[in-house]
């Protein structure tokens, strides 16, 4: 004899709501548009800036590194232009969009810290980023063959060449060039309250873009015309963060736009 069972409407509504739970279980979540790759949310959540216009304005060039290295530091990371694509785009010309003046330190390595990739930034590095006719004529090349219209002097914290500077050892060969090169921040830092060598290392910043900013015939012109922006930053060690120096950021002059420069080949 066969037993005939009634689904009682307690038991259907039990079995339909189980059905509907294995069923999203298995329906893949949708992702938050902050996380669909490219999305506005996803660029905003990112501080993505667009490449083609920080390579035409100074000042979008300038909020596109403080974004990546905003990046660097949350350890959000896109690391953006660093594939075969990237190198095929490059091979037969470039368009950085900044040159940076640096240290030739190895923990400051500009590409990481600033979150960028292939042919997006033009380097002169030299320890304590000292300068001298090579790296003039190497920035001027980056501004007047190349268009990039925003030059940054990144120092870094605990640097070796300015602490020598500081010290004034004993130093084979030509090294003493460099510690020649950064003794006027070190001597200007002398009664300064607070750590002398941060000190010092912001001062030597500070001589750095005034010294770009008065180098006479190009940079000077472009400077005072508003084709260019030279800024000075520090780099810490310890958090990765970037400091873009307030002494360098008053005063600004407003951007006026020229002719592009045609990339060099």
């Amino acid at each position: 004899m066969l037993t005939r069972f009634v689904l009682t409407p307690l038991l259907a509504l039990t079995c339909l709501a189980h059905t509907a739970e294995a069923q999203t279980k298995r329906r893949p979540a949708k992702a938050a548009p902050s996380e669909v790759v490219g999305s506005p949310e996803w660029k905003a959540a990112h501080y993505v800036v667009d490449r083609d216009s920080a390579y035409a304005n100074p000042y979008v060039a300038l909020r596109k590194l403080q974004g990546g290295n905003r990046r660097f530091v949350e350890n959000k990371s896109i690391k953006p232009r660093q594939d075969q694509a990237a190198l095929t785009n490059t091979e037969k010309g470039q368009k950085p969009f900044a040159t940076i003046v640096g240290c030739s330190d190895s923990r400051v390595p500009n590409e990481i810290i600033f979150d960028q990739g292939v042919g997006d930034l033009f380097i002169i590095r030299t320890a304590g980023q000292v300068m001298a006719e090579a790296s003039y004529g190497s920035i001027e090349f980056s501004s007047v063959a190349l268009g990039a219209k925003l030059i940054v002097v990144l120092g870094h914290q605990s640097c070796g060449a300015v602490d020598a500077a500081i010290k004034r050892p004993d130093v084979p060969g030509h090294i003493i060039t460099l510690v020649n090169g950064i003794k006027p921040a070190a001597e200007k830092t002398k009664n300064m309250a607070g750590d002398r060598l941060d000190n010092t290392i912001r001062q030597n910043v500070l001589d750095q873009v005034q010294q770009l900013r008065d180098l006479e015939p190009v940079l000077a012109k472009k400077y005072r015309n508003g084709e260019i922006l030279i800024v000075g930053a520090v780099y810490n060690l310890h958090s990765g963060k970037v400091e873009f120096l307030p002494e360098t950021l008053q005063n600004l002059p407003a951007f006026r736009p020229t002719a592009a420069a045609t990339p060099a080949k």
